[in-house]
Parts: C-alpha cells; structure tokens; sequence
C-alpha cells in the first residue's frame, strides 16, 4: 500500500490537474458563444448562395462552363477540414475515421488537401497523398484567411487536375453534437427542379448566365471553404468544453477516491502505532 506521503503527492498532483482542466473548460465556454453565433449567422447566406449557383447552373450547358463539366475518371481532391490543437475529445477522431472511410471507398484517384494540423498528421502517417496543408487560421477566422485555399482549389479545377472536389468537416449540431458530414464543392450541382424550367429559366441574366455564374464562382468557393472553417471552430470549443468538464468530474472522483485512500492508511498507521505503544508499556511493566 502507498505511503501517506505518497499519497498525498498524488492528490497535488491531481488537483493541479483539475485547475487546469477547469480553467480550459471555462475558456472554451466563453469562445464558444462568439463561434457559435458565428456559425449559425453565416448558414443563411451560404445555403442561399448554393441555390443561386445551382438556379444559375440550371440554365447552362457543361460545354458553356468548365464548372460545369463532369468528368469521368480523373483526381478526385478531399478537403479535410480538423483542428490544430488536441484536447476536444473525440471530435477529430471521428473526423479523421470519416474521412478514411471516404478515401478506402474510393476507386480511382484521390489527394487531399488538409486544414488543420491534427488532419494533416493523421493524413501524413497514413501515406495519403497531401496536395497542400493548410494551418493556423485560429479561433477567431476569418474570409480573408480561407482565399488562398479558395484560389488554389478553383485554379486546379479549371485546369482539369480534379475531376469532383468534395467537403469533409464537423458539423455544428449542438454543444453536445459535432457530426462529420461530406459536402460536393465542384462541379456545381444545377437545381433538382431544372427539368420542370423552374428556378433559373424564370430570370434574365444581364450580361449572361456563363458571366453571371463566373463572377459569383470566387465568392462561392470561399464561401463554402469559410464556412466549413467556422463549423469547424464551434464544434472544436464545443467538444473541448465537454471534454474539459468531463476530465474536471473525473479529476474530483480521483481525488476523493485519493482522500478515502489516505484517511485509511492514516488510520491504520494510527493504530498500529497505538498498538506498539501499548505493547512497549505492557513489555516495560
């Protein structure tokens, strides 16, 4: 059995811990209202964004845009979207597992460009080709941050290295819900309704449908890269907060268990002093 000393070494030791956890807990709740309000604001103008594009492409031809265009075979590219620092729990874990399932599905061709130190390591020792990796874009990104990425994916497209580039991150469902989920980015998907001439045949594209379709394509890259970014942000302060609260509830457990442990050994060495004690007066007599 331990020694008190010990003991009690080990519930400094755990206590420490727990300010710690305590304090990365509280920090994470006080980033996660300013993600989540973020997230949950940049939704509407994303989503509507894809119906424009899509009402847009529904009026074109493949031959008219090269987004347009779906090519068979080809480079498949997946963006993983993780985040640079650990201690969120499962989060990344989830992403990661969601992402290899994605990449051992695939038949042909495929790299991946990687947002987020963790993905990029897990990428790296699993051997999966890395076009590009991207990191540091913080706890406070933002649309600026994301137009890098944004150009070198459009450039690549249009110059025929992919054939389909897809969305692979977090989704923000609820502090205690992040679901990965994958999201097709290029080619641009026309509207479901297109065959019944409803979305975009009932507008008149001034200059034209093909220009109107190539000044928003920047505007809607980056879009969907950013708010991948922000889904990203809320889930990571959201399953670190979790995390954090659970590893404090379970620092308190240890270290009551620790002091149970304690009181129990400084009983026993109290009676058995008591004991030797009481057997020296006895032999002295």
């Amino acid at each position: 059995m331990p020694s008190q000393r010990e003991i009690r070494r080990r519930i400094s030791s755990v206590r420490n811990i727990k300010q710690i956890t305590r304090a990365m807990q509280f920090v994470a709740a006080s980033k996660l209202k300013r993600a989540q309000d973020a997230t949950l604001q940049s939704r509407p103008y994303s989503e509507k964004l894809d119906e424009v594009l899509a009402d847009v492409a529904a009026v074109l031809s493949a031959e008219e845009h090269p987004l347009l265009v779906r090519r068979e075979g080809g480079t498949r590219l997946l963006i993983l979207f993780t985040t640079d620092r650990g201690l969120a729990g499962s989060l990344n874990t989830n992403t990661i597992r969601f992402a290899a399932r994605q990449i051992t599905e695939e038949s042909g061709d495929l790299k991946v460009v990687t947002v987020g130190r963790k993905g990029s390591t897990a990428m790296r020792r699993a051997r999966v080709p890395i076009a590009a990796s991207f990191e540091g874009y913080g706890d406070r990104p933002t649309f600026a941050s994301v137009l890098p990425l944004a150009r070198l994916v459009t450039d690549d497209y249009l110059a025929g290295t992919y054939s389909s580039v897809d969305l692979v991150h977090p989704s923000f469902v609820s502090t205690l819900v992040q679901r990965p989920v994958v999201a097709r980015l290029l080619p641009i998907e026309p509207s479901d309704t297109a065959a019944q001439g409803i979305p975009g045949h009932q507008f008149i594209f001034e200059p034209s449908a093909g220009e109107v379709l190539s000044a928003l394509l920047p505007r809607y890259v980056a879009t969907r890269l950013y708010q991948a970014v922000l889904e990203v942000t809320a889930s990571e302060q959201s399953a670190r907060m979790v995390a954090m609260k659970s590893a404090t509830e379970n620092a308190q457990e240890l270290i009551d268990d620790l002091t149970l442990t304690y009181n129990k050994v400084r009983q026993s060495n109290i009676t058995r002093e008591m004991i030797e004690i009481a057997t020296g007066a006895n032999a002295a007599r």
